[in-house]
């Protein structure tokens, strides 16, 4: 007997099945799930997200989505004015006798690459 999806007719994206797959190979206490979509349109899809559990999991694979849509609203050239600011700022601040403005200018954009990394290294947990 074939399994029925309910099809809601609210114009909302929503969760409508979830399903635990196994646990995780690589990180102890996390298990794998397949979540099904259904979006606005009504199209129905599947994805795979990885959590503690079914909340988490859900969580994740919403965080990623969220990052996923700013990465293509942003778009690499903010980020290299972001970048730049970064750089410059301390060193129109400082006076010139002091190259402290280096250590600030390095140590900030070294501090953002370590926050982004952590960030994606929290998403693509499997």
């Amino acid at each position: 007997m074939a399994k029925e999806k309910k099809i809601f007719k609210f114009k909302r994206r929503r969760a409508i099945e979830c399903e635990l797959l196994k646990r995780s190979e690589s990180h102890k206490g996390y298990l794998k799930y397949k979540i099904t979509l259904q979006e606005k349109d009504g199209e129905v899809h599947e994805e795979i997200a990885y959590g503690k559990d079914m909340q988490d999991a859900l969580s994740r694979l919403v965080w990623t989505e969220r990052t996923r849509k700013a990465e293509k609203n942003i778009g690499a050239g903010w980020f290299f004015l972001a970048w730049c600011i970064v750089m410059g700022w301390p060193a129109l601040m400082m006076p010139a006798d002091q190259p402290w403005y280096l250590l600030y200018g390095f140590g900030t954009v070294f501090a953002l690459f370590g926050l982004a990394a952590m960030w994606y290294t929290y998403l693509e947990k499997k």
